[in-house]
């Protein structure tokens, strides 16, 4: 019976937690790849104007003038023009 009262309370917070979390489909990926061949690719602020939780940015992307050419061409830096580090 003492177990019980610790495994209950113990399940409901991880299956809370299993529930609420959010998936990523990738970005960090296309950020490995990026990098390796433009240098001026430093973070998810090169193609993002702000980033949020996972969930807002599936609603709105907040895209800037990198990342709206990076999505319509296929997910490839080939044809943008990406401005050099500051």
């Amino acid at each position: 019976m003492r177990k019980l009262k610790l495994i209950i309370p113990a399940s409901l917070v991880l299956a809370g937690f299993v529930a609420s979390t959010a998936t990523s489909y990738g970005t960090p990926a296309y950020l490995t790849k990026e990098k390796k061949n433009n240098p001026n690719i430093t973070s998810c602020t090169s193609c993002h104007i702000k980033v949020g939780a996972a969930a807002d940015m599936k609603k709105d992307p907040n895209l800037n003038d990198v990342g709206t050419c990076y999505s319509k061409n296929d997910h490839s830096l080939a044809k943008c023009n990406v401005p050099a580090k500051k």
